[in-house]
């Protein structure tokens, strides 16, 4: 005689289906992000007048914006394509902490201006870790 056990399906489906839910969450975040970073980038490669004139008031040439633009450009395009994601964040965490250290510079007000970079960082790597779990393992905050 032979005992076969029927393990309840249910906790695995529930763990799909949250799993799924997390991913979907992530990638709205990541969208989000995506989104008001190519609108920044943009606003730079079009020279618009209030990002020529914040530019100057941080200190940096003009002209310098569009290479800040392109920058951003490309690391944003690198992290919306999945396979090189985590390479895109990296590259814009940089261009985060050149952002920190620029407004630093000018004694910019800190939980609005300065702190903003690092608040859009920690939702990008939030919806990156939602899509990515296993981010989470690499980090040393999930085995």
């Amino acid at each position: 005689m032979t005992v076969t056990s029927h393990a309840d399906p249910a906790p695995v489906s529930r763990q799909r289906s949250t799993s799924r839910l997390s991913h979907r969450i992530g990638v709205g975040i990541s969208v989000l992000v995506a989104a008001f970073l190519i609108f920044d980038a943009f606003g730079k490669l079009a020279a618009v007048q209030q990002v020529k004139d914040t530019t100057a008031t941080l200190g940096f040439p003009v002209h310098q914006a569009f290479v800040m633009g392109i920058v951003l450009s490309v690391c944003v395009l690198v992290y919306v394509v999945p396979r090189t994601a985590v390479l895109g964040a990296l590259g814009i965490t940089a261009y985060f902490g050149g952002a920190v250290t620029a407004n630093m510079r000018v004694e910019a007000p800190l939980l609005t201006h300065i702190l903003f970079a690092v608040y859009l960082g920690v939702l990008m790597w939030v919806g990156l870790a939602l899509r990515r779990p296993q981010l989470l393992t690499v980090v040393g905050l999930k085995r």
